[in-house]
Protein backbone atom coordinates (compact mmCIF):
# COMPACT_ATOMS: atom_id res chain seq x y z
CA UNK A 1 0.00 0.00 0.00
CA UNK A 2 1.19 3.35 -1.10
CA UNK A 3 1.42 6.53 0.60
CA UNK A 4 -1.63 9.31 -1.16
CA UNK A 5 0.83 12.12 -3.09
CA UNK A 6 -1.06 12.51 -6.55
CA UNK A 7 -4.29 14.24 -7.69
CA UNK A 8 -6.47 16.21 -5.38
CA UNK A 9 -4.26 18.65 -3.08
CA UNK A 10 -2.89 16.86 -0.60
CA UNK A 11 -5.83 18.80 2.08
CA UNK A 12 -8.39 17.79 -0.05
CA UNK A 13 -7.15 14.01 -0.08
CA UNK A 14 -7.11 13.44 3.46
CA UNK A 15 -10.90 14.12 3.83
CA UNK A 16 -11.65 11.20 1.26
CA UNK A 17 -11.14 7.78 0.74
CA UNK A 18 -12.71 4.44 -0.59
CA UNK A 19 -15.37 2.48 1.94
CA UNK A 20 -13.52 -0.64 3.76
CA UNK A 21 -9.98 -0.25 2.03
CA UNK A 22 -7.47 1.16 4.80
CA UNK A 23 -4.80 3.56 3.28
CA UNK A 24 -1.40 4.80 4.30
CA UNK A 25 -1.57 8.89 4.43
CA UNK A 26 1.27 11.72 5.50
CA UNK A 27 -0.89 14.35 7.30
CA UNK A 28 0.98 18.01 7.05
CA UNK A 29 0.45 20.22 9.56
CA UNK A 30 -2.47 22.74 9.67
CA UNK A 31 -3.84 25.56 12.22
CA UNK A 32 -7.64 24.46 13.84
CA UNK A 33 -9.90 25.80 16.00
CA UNK A 34 -10.00 23.32 18.84
CA UNK A 35 -12.11 22.77 22.06
CA UNK A 36 -11.18 20.17 24.98
CA UNK A 37 -14.15 18.11 26.91
CA UNK A 38 -14.96 15.20 28.14
CA UNK A 39 -18.23 13.06 28.40
CA UNK A 40 -20.87 11.22 26.45
CA UNK A 41 -21.14 12.95 22.70
CA UNK A 42 -24.57 11.14 22.65
CA UNK A 43 -25.97 12.94 25.92
CA UNK A 44 -23.42 15.87 27.31
CA UNK A 45 -24.73 19.50 26.94
CA UNK A 46 -21.52 20.40 26.98
CA UNK A 47 -20.33 18.65 23.99
CA UNK A 48 -23.24 20.16 22.42
CA UNK A 49 -22.41 23.61 23.27
CA UNK A 50 -18.33 23.19 21.57
CA UNK A 51 -19.69 21.69 18.48
CA UNK A 52 -21.91 24.75 18.42
CA UNK A 53 -19.04 27.45 19.50
CA UNK A 54 -16.95 25.55 17.04
CA UNK A 55 -19.35 26.19 13.87
CA UNK A 56 -20.19 29.85 14.81
CA UNK A 57 -16.23 30.40 15.53
CA UNK A 58 -15.20 28.98 11.70
CA UNK A 59 -18.27 30.45 9.87
CA UNK A 60 -17.23 33.90 11.23
CA UNK A 61 -13.34 33.25 10.28
CA UNK A 62 -14.80 32.07 6.53
CA UNK A 63 -16.48 34.83 6.59
CA UNK A 64 -14.09 37.47 7.47
CA UNK A 65 -11.77 35.83 4.99
CA UNK A 66 -13.68 36.73 2.09
CA UNK A 67 -14.43 40.18 3.11
CA UNK A 68 -10.81 40.63 3.36
CA UNK A 69 -10.51 39.60 -0.35
CA UNK A 70 -9.46 35.98 0.30
CA UNK A 71 -11.32 32.95 -1.40
CA UNK A 72 -14.89 32.47 -0.42
CA UNK A 73 -14.61 28.04 0.94
CA UNK A 74 -16.60 25.89 2.85
CA UNK A 75 -16.35 25.45 6.16
CA UNK A 76 -14.05 21.80 6.55
CA UNK A 77 -16.25 19.01 8.30
CA UNK A 78 -15.96 18.49 12.11
CA UNK A 79 -13.15 16.58 13.57
CA UNK A 80 -12.78 14.66 16.76
CA UNK A 81 -9.42 13.07 18.57
CA UNK A 82 -10.84 10.70 21.09
CA UNK A 83 -9.26 8.43 24.09
CA UNK A 84 -10.26 6.91 27.33
CA UNK A 85 -9.47 6.81 31.03
CA UNK A 86 -5.86 6.08 31.56
CA UNK A 87 -6.17 2.39 32.33
CA UNK A 88 -8.88 1.88 29.26
CA UNK A 89 -8.31 2.51 25.66
CA UNK A 90 -10.29 4.58 23.53
CA UNK A 91 -12.58 1.67 22.51
CA UNK A 92 -12.63 -0.08 26.07
CA UNK A 93 -13.71 3.12 28.12
CA UNK A 94 -16.48 3.97 28.49
CA UNK A 95 -18.59 7.06 26.64
CA UNK A 96 -18.89 8.83 30.49
CA UNK A 97 -15.49 8.30 30.62
CA UNK A 98 -13.93 9.51 26.77
CA UNK A 99 -11.77 12.49 26.50
CA UNK A 100 -12.45 14.35 23.31
CA UNK A 101 -10.87 17.43 21.60
CA UNK A 102 -13.41 18.48 18.99
CA UNK A 103 -11.88 20.64 16.08
CA UNK A 104 -12.36 22.26 12.65
CA UNK A 105 -9.73 23.16 10.34
CA UNK A 106 -9.41 26.98 9.35
CA UNK A 107 -8.43 28.22 5.83
CA UNK A 108 -4.94 28.04 4.82
CA UNK A 109 -3.27 31.37 4.97
CA UNK A 110 -6.28 33.10 7.29
CA UNK A 111 -4.15 36.14 9.13
CA UNK A 112 -3.88 35.19 13.28
CA UNK A 113 -4.79 38.46 13.87
CA UNK A 114 -8.25 37.97 11.21
CA UNK A 115 -8.65 34.71 13.65
CA UNK A 116 -8.27 36.77 16.29
CA UNK A 117 -10.32 39.48 15.37
CA UNK A 118 -13.44 36.74 14.53
CA UNK A 119 -13.28 34.95 17.67
CA UNK A 120 -14.01 38.16 19.48
CA UNK A 121 -16.65 38.88 16.93
CA UNK A 122 -18.19 35.15 17.38
CA UNK A 123 -18.34 35.91 21.18
CA UNK A 124 -20.04 39.44 20.76
CA UNK A 125 -22.56 37.89 18.82
CA UNK A 126 -23.09 34.39 20.55
CA UNK A 127 -22.17 35.20 24.36
CA UNK A 128 -24.32 32.14 25.57
CA UNK A 129 -21.18 29.57 23.51
CA UNK A 130 -18.34 28.85 25.35
CA UNK A 131 -16.71 30.23 21.99
CA UNK A 132 -13.73 31.98 24.59
CA UNK A 133 -12.81 28.53 25.41
CA UNK A 134 -11.67 27.93 21.93
CA UNK A 135 -8.02 27.73 20.86
CA UNK A 136 -5.96 27.68 17.37
CA UNK A 137 -3.36 25.46 17.23
CA UNK A 138 -0.85 24.07 15.01
CA UNK A 139 -1.91 20.19 14.60
CA UNK A 140 0.50 17.72 12.60
CA UNK A 141 -0.50 14.13 12.63
CA UNK A 142 2.30 12.80 9.96
CA UNK A 143 2.37 9.50 8.90
CA UNK A 144 -1.07 7.82 10.00
CA UNK A 145 -3.49 4.98 8.67
CA UNK A 146 -6.61 5.67 7.70
CA UNK A 147 -10.39 4.10 6.35
CA UNK A 148 -13.61 5.79 5.19
CA UNK A 149 -16.21 3.93 7.13
CA UNK A 150 -20.00 4.30 6.50
CA UNK A 151 -22.75 3.75 8.82
CA UNK A 152 -24.02 4.38 12.15
CA UNK A 153 -21.28 6.02 14.99
CA UNK A 154 -22.41 3.23 17.44
CA UNK A 155 -21.10 0.60 14.82
CA UNK A 156 -17.46 1.77 13.92
CA UNK A 157 -15.85 -0.70 15.98
CA UNK A 158 -15.13 -3.71 13.34
CA UNK A 159 -13.88 -0.25 10.68
CA UNK A 160 -11.34 0.47 13.91
CA UNK A 161 -10.00 -3.12 14.61
CA UNK A 162 -9.58 -3.34 10.45
CA UNK A 163 -7.58 -0.04 10.54
CA UNK A 164 -5.41 -1.46 13.73
CA UNK A 165 -4.91 -4.78 11.47
CA UNK A 166 -3.73 -2.95 8.57
CA UNK A 167 -1.35 -1.10 10.85
CA UNK A 168 0.10 -4.24 12.25
CA UNK A 169 0.55 -5.57 8.82
CA UNK A 170 2.72 -2.75 7.74
CA UNK A 171 5.33 -3.40 10.75
CA UNK A 172 3.53 -0.14 12.72
CA UNK A 173 1.69 0.34 15.85
CA UNK A 174 -1.34 2.65 16.95
CA UNK A 175 0.44 6.13 18.58
CA UNK A 176 -1.26 9.47 19.42
CA UNK A 177 -5.05 9.65 19.43
CA UNK A 178 -7.65 7.77 17.67
CA UNK A 179 -8.87 10.94 14.78
CA UNK A 180 -12.01 10.41 13.48
CA UNK A 181 -13.86 12.80 10.52
CA UNK A 182 -17.40 13.88 10.14
CA UNK A 183 -18.11 14.17 5.96
CA UNK A 184 -21.85 13.79 6.54
CA UNK A 185 -24.46 16.13 8.36
CA UNK A 186 -26.05 13.20 11.41
CA UNK A 187 -29.01 16.17 11.33
CA UNK A 188 -29.87 15.37 7.65
CA UNK A 189 -28.21 11.48 6.77
CA UNK A 190 -29.69 8.42 7.90
CA UNK A 191 -27.19 6.92 10.16
CA UNK A 192 -26.47 3.82 7.69
CA UNK A 193 -25.21 6.41 5.09
CA UNK A 194 -23.06 8.62 7.30
CA UNK A 195 -19.39 9.10 6.41
CA UNK A 196 -16.45 9.14 8.64
CA UNK A 197 -12.82 8.77 7.71
CA UNK A 198 -11.54 7.13 10.80
CA UNK A 199 -7.69 7.77 11.27
CA UNK A 200 -4.90 6.21 13.29
CA UNK A 201 -1.40 7.57 13.55
CA UNK A 202 1.19 5.41 13.40
CA UNK A 203 5.00 4.57 15.25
Amino acid sequence: MTTKTAGLPVHEQLYRGKAGAPELVEVPPASFLMIDGQGDPNTSPAYARAIRALYAAAYTVKFAVKKAGGPDGRVPPLEGLWWGAEAAGFEAAGKDSWSWTMMIRLPDGAAAGLVTAALAEAARRKPDLPIGSLRVERFAEGRAAQVLYVGPYAGEQPAIAGLHAFIAAQGGRPAGRHHEIYLSDPRRTAPARLKTIVRQPIA
